[in-house]
């Protein structure tokens, strides 16, 4: 009877110990269960500093070190005031002073509207403040609380800036409540999708500065991509740009034409030699569609410039072009006998230069253009809408419109380039290379008109 005991107190034991295992392995699994979604909140992964980038019409990526080194030469050559301000030294010893990495790339995003933004990485925040007090001694900003966040505004421009653990976040525009509420809630892993193809862009790549824009409006238009670089030198500020196309071009870059030679008088300029073949039927591309769109708004003969042009465009315009005109006076001498006498007088006129090269449509262009008017004819003179009076050669495949007795020079060349000028800043442009669905592209600045305040536009 008590070895019966005994074994049966052994059984219990052994059962009260299983069931006790058992007890805990359920209690565990089910807190597991229960507080898992708390502890992967806890110990989520934060989001990257990219993560956190609102999306825009327009975004940027700037290495400011390395844009300090390269335009010190020209800022020290024009003796740009307070130059030593925008040195790879001064704002590196700044970035170290108010805790901001600025040796990590800057990130710049835009808007049709105007709005904008910039995105700094922050290694150390405590010093950050300090730097803002040092802000306000200059400007009118006011503290204010935004999500339960210090945010600092400056009313008078519509400004913000604020910052966190990692991140600086400075803002002009309407839509700052938008854009930080992006910034404060972003996950891990979140990068907007015109971000994730930006930095994934192989071209420009080791460039400091860059733009680049998938925008509404220029996919529109056809295009897919826009890129755009900065280099400079001691005498003009340089942008590469880059365009990719939806859909293959219809245009392509042409064996050398003839083109205008220009001068220094040149306010403006458009040299252009491509093969337009394919361009002439293909009614949905959108240089076709441009050009006709283009065309509307003076009823212009689209079509049938098309049909006559062969491709090599040559345009110029600025300095000054010199006639002599012919006229009859009447002269009355001591008897008082009046006679007609021929003179000749001087007249300077606007200088005006037009090339096209052509084909044998030609004949039907010219008279599409004098019969919506755009081309007349005054004597022995020529003027398209508003342009200074002509001369006009035509050959089996130009037609030449110039203004002054003396014909322009005329040079062979495969260069695609112009030139622009607007409120005195003369604009150079180029297209350097052209493929079905890419072409590069740059355009230059003049150094002198951008470091004068007020007078690049």
């Amino acid at each position: 009877m008590s070895f019966l005991s005994k074994n049966l107190r052994r059984r219990i034991k052994i059962f009260l110990r299983k069931t006790t295992f058992l007890v805990i392995l359920a209690t565990t699994l089910a807190s597991i269960l229960f507080l898992r979604p708390y502890f992967n909140g806890l110990y989520e992964k934060p989001p990257t500093f990219e993560d956190r980038l609102p999306e825009a019409d327009f975004l940027g990526r700037c290495y400011l070190l390395d844009v300090a080194k390269e335009t010190s030469e020209m800022l020290f050559y024009h003796k740009v005031p307070f130059r030593d301000l925008f040195s790879y030294e001064f704002l590196l010893g700044q970035g170290k002073s108010y805790g901001l990495n600025l040796q990590k790339p800057i990130y710049i995003f835009a808007n049709e509207n105007g709005n904008w933004g910039v995105m700094i990485e922050v290694t150390d925040s405590s010093k950050v403040l300090p730097g803002i007090q040092r802000i306000s001694k200059f400007i009118d900003i006011k503290e204010t609380i935004w999500n339960e966040k210090k945010v600092y505004k400056y009313e008078k421009e519509n400004g913000y800036l604020t910052y966190d653990k990692n991140w600086l976040f400075i803002y002009k525009g309407s839509e700052f409540s938008k854009n930080y509420n992006h910034i404060l809630n972003a996950k891990k892993g979140g990068m907007k999708q015109c971000w994730k193809e930006f930095l994934n862009e192989k071209h420009f790549k080791d460039e400091k500065l860059v733009i680049y824009s998938n925008w509404k409006k220029l996919q529109n238009q056809g295009l897919e991509t826009a890129l755009f670089a900065h280099n400079s030198d001691s005498s003009s500020f340089s942008l590469l740009s880059y365009f990719k196309n939806k859909k293959p071009l219809n245009i392509k870059l042409k064996k050398p034409g003839i083109e205008l030679s220009s001068s220094n008088s040149v306010i403006k300029q458009l040299n252009i030699h491509i093969d337009i073949s394919k361009l002439r039927t293909a009614y949905n591309d959108p240089i076709y569609k441009f050009l006709f769109n283009l065309g509307k708004k003076i009823s212009f003969p689209t079509k049938e410039f098309l049909d006559a042009w062969e491709g090599d465009l040559c345009f110029t315009q600025g300095g000054i072009a010199i006639i002599h005109e012919t006229y009859i006076e009447s002269v009355m001498d001591e008897e008082f006998n009046v006679t007609e006498v021929k003179s000749i007088k001087e007249e300077k006129i606007p200088g005006f230069s037009l090339l096209l090269s052509v084909n044998q449509n030609s004949t039907n262009l010219i008279n599409k253009l004098f019969a919506k008017g755009i081309l007349t004819k005054h004597e022995n003179h020529f003027q398209f809408l508003a342009s200074p009076p002509l001369s006009f050669v035509k050959k089996t495949n130009s037609l030449l419109f110039f203004s002054g007795e003396h014909f322009p020079k005329q040079v062979m060349s495969n260069k695609n380039h112009g030139i622009w000028t607007e409120k005195g800043t003369k604009i150079g442009f180029a297209i350097d290379s052209l493929s079905s669905h890419e072409m590069f592209g740059t355009i230059h600045i003049p150094i002198d008109r951008i470091i004068r305040r007020n007078k690049f536009f």
